[in-house]
């Protein structure tokens, strides 16, 4: 029930990231890096013309691109699909990395040839150091951390007041994974923690309140334009986390928390689309919070064909709102307006009446989120059912956020989110899509705003 950033704030940016789509080194498994001998594949202008498509369902006013051929190539192909002409603007701070003498090689050759400096690239990228043919060295993902703050910098700038916009940016895997590592402040080592595919679709919300930027990511890596609806797995297992559907008082906009409100007709429909949606997975473990509104939504995933027990985890149930549950924002606005205020910019430091913090709601999601994933198995595909606040919780620890970046994160009724989680400790968890919500809808999350 977490409420949208937007919902409180006048003016949106928003900003829609584009990889582009298939190149001709995507397709031979050679590093691209900076180099512009890599052009777009036929595969490639086809999702570029997808993309196009569905992004024409939204008002584009603005699109930047990379110069590189790959990616101009994607952005003139998707602008010829758009509902108006629009003048591409391309911008040097949206190349690529540059990878300097690894461009051309296959990753094998990487590993045989570059062996130390490799195994940095795959475990802590911002910490890799590369040696130019002038024998000097130079850290390529910290400088397109530069790159990345200049570019948003100037898109703020021309922007100051976050008046509602839409802008369109194409550009390459590494840089864009900066861009937004960027704007929720550079979590550490999150440069491995999100996937980017070719032609994917990734939305960031960005708004002023009190002359401070404030970033919501409503998406991340939206790939079923281009008939693939969820990405294709790179772990040794896979979780998939869904927000149950909506209930009444998801759309009356009451603080819900642990009372027990059921699934209404609409909730039931969502439910149902992500049953649709997702009918290619073979669950074969599910989860649900013990709350009726998850469970209900978990059993309609499943189907009736299902005989998979779902385990019901207490301590994955919704926020305790205390002496706010049932009421509107605006009943809450009149007892505890400071309270209301504090806990819309610093969450962190609320505890509702009779209710419970933030910090209380993420160390028992978290531990019952540790537990499922010791219990993981090679190639299990798992189903996680729960709320908004606790789902907020667990994406921002994938993240490497603190909770008290909950409102960082969008979750719509029936999103989907895909985690993919490998078995080597050593090795993050990589969030490979965020709160997919195409298959209630269109591109935009259009979801009950809810309360939280």
């Amino acid at each position: 029930m977490i409420r949208l950033l937007s919902k409180y704030l006048r003016m949106v940016l928003r900003l829609f990231f584009v990889r582009h789509g298939l190149s001709s080194f995507n397709a031979k498994g050679l590093i691209q890096g900076r180099t512009d001998e890599s052009y777009l594949t036929e595969e490639g202008y086809y999702q570029a013309k997808l993309t196009g498509e569905i992004l024409n369902q939204v008002n584009i006013d603005e699109i930047y691109s990379s110069p590189l051929v790959r990616a101009s190539e994607t952005a003139k192909t998707i602008e010829k699909h758009l509902n108006k002409n629009l003048e591409i603007q391309y911008d040097q701070n949206l190349l690529e990395v540059d990878l300097a003498n690894w461009s051309g090689l296959k990753t094998t050759e990487i590993k045989e040839k570059f062996k130390s400096e490799y195994q940095i690239w795959k475990s802590n990228p911002e910490n890799l150091s590369i040696k130019r043919d002038d024998e000097s060295y130079y850290e390529p993902i910290k400088e397109l951390f530069i790159q990345a703050k200049e570019f948003i910098d100037a898109i703020t700038s021309k922007n100051s007041n976050c008046e509602n916009k839409n802008i369109l940016i194409i550009a390459h895997n590494a840089i864009l994974r900066c861009l937004i590592l960027h704007l929720i402040n550079k979590p550490n080592k999150g440069f491995r923690k999100i996937k980017l595919d070719n032609a994917s679709i990734s939305i960031l919300n960005l708004s002023k309140t009190n002359q401070s930027l404030k970033t919501q990511i409503e998406c991340l890596n939206q790939t079923s334009h281009l008939n693939i609806n969820i990405p294709k797995p790179i772990g040794d297992s896979r979780i998939i986390l869904v927000r149950h559907g909506e209930t009444d008082w998801n759309k009356e906009g009451r603080f819900q928390g642990q009372i027990d409100i059921p699934l209404n007709e609409t909730g039931k429909n969502q439910a149902q689309k992500a049953s649709n949606f997702l009918k290619s997975i073979d669950f074969n473990k599910a989860y649900s919070s013990s709350m009726s509104r998850p469970l209900e939504t978990a059993k309609i995933i499943l189907g009736k064909k299902s005989n998979l027990s779902i385990l019901k985890i207490d301590e994955l149930s919704e926020i305790s709102h205390g002496l706010w549950e049932g009421k509107l924002e605006k009943e809450i606005k009149t007892t505890w307006p400071e309270m209301l205020n504090k806990w819309h910019q610093e969450p962190e430091n609320v505890i509702m009446p009779e209710g419970e913090s933030i910090e209380d709601v993420s160390k028992r999601s978290l531990n019952a989120w540790q537990n499922i994933c010791k219990n993981q198995n090679k190639n299990d595909i798992t189903l996680v059912v729960a709320h908004d606040a606790v789902n907020k919780t667990l994406i921002c620890n994938i993240l490497g956020l603190s909770y008290s970046q909950i409102w960082t994160i969008k979750q719509g009724n029936g999103g989907i989110t895909v985690i993919d989680i490998f078995d080597n400790p050593d090795k993050d968890n990589v969030l490979s899509a965020l709160n997919i919500t195409t298959h209630l809808g269109n591109i935009l999350d259009s979801t009950a705003s809810g309360a939280l």
